[in-house]
């Protein structure tokens, strides 16, 4: 453990456990001159932090919250095309790449708690550090693979299968004890799909009828069998 990075930043001593030893192997050789450049942020729910082609100016490292990357660009619909719950550097990739603007807009969507790092001293650690260079350079890649996958995915599915394939994808990730429930409005599930929120009603509508679904007070649920059959369905949808 980083002693002087908790001395610094003492908020990080509020993170539970798992997300101490995240934070601890994220900064576990970090220079001193970089822990002392950190600053805490403490955003609110809905808070947009960075916004598309502005330039790249800070990192933002997510210790605690969830955000989403959306993109406002298409015909006026917001595609919230990812939400990340895990301890990631917004704006690292691209540092990574050597782009001079941001290439999406980062919103909270619940309270977060960031540490907040200038690009020129993220950039300067990465320079010196091949450790959180190569971590940095492997989130990228995931995510850069992940999305090229979901993109060739949904380029042919439309309406409920679509819907379907993002349901499939959510319980592979965050399903708990075999279960997953699905918190999402039906306008929050439009945007992370591309779909009318017309389209998403019909879809889950549908997806009762089979019985894909289970309704769980004003959410509804996803056990194990059901994700089964959603995904054996996606799969055949995807082959074809």
């Amino acid at each position: 453990m980083n002693k002087h990075l908790y001395e610094t930043v003492p908020e990080l001593k509020k993170l539970n456990q798992k997300r101490q030893g995240e934070v601890n192997e994220y900064f576990d050789d970090a220079p001193k001159w970089l822990i002392d450049s950190i600053q805490v942020v403490k955003m609110p729910k809905n808070a947009t932090f960075i916004h598309e082609n502005e330039p790249v100016s800070a990192v933002y490292i997510v210790v605690r919250g969830t955000v989403r990357a959306a993109d406002y660009r298409i015909c006026g619909i917001v595609y919230d095309f990812m939400r990340v719950e895990h301890m990631e550097a917004m704006g690292g990739m691209e540092i990574v790449l050597d782009l001079p603007t941001y290439r999406a807009t980062i919103q909270c969507v619940t309270p977060c708690l960031a540490l907040k790092i200038s690009r020129e001293c993220y950039e300067r650690w990465l320079n010196t550090d091949i450790k959180a260079l190569k971590r940095e350079a492997r989130t990228v890649g995931r995510y850069l693979l992940e999305t090229d996958r979901k993109s060739r995915s949904y380029l042919f599915l439309q309406g409920a299968d679509r819907l379907m394939l993002y349901l499939v994808d959510l319980y592979k990730k965050y399903a708990q004890e075999e279960l997953l429930v699905v918190k999402s409005t039906r306008q929050e599930l439009s945007e992370m799909t591309g779909l009318c929120v017309r389209t998403v009603n019909r879809s889950v509508k549908k997806f009762y009828e089979n019985r894909w679904i289970t309704k769980q007070g004003n959410n509804f649920s996803i056990s194990k069998e059901q994700y089964e059959q959603m995904s054996e369905a996606v799969s055949k949808l995807i082959e074809r």
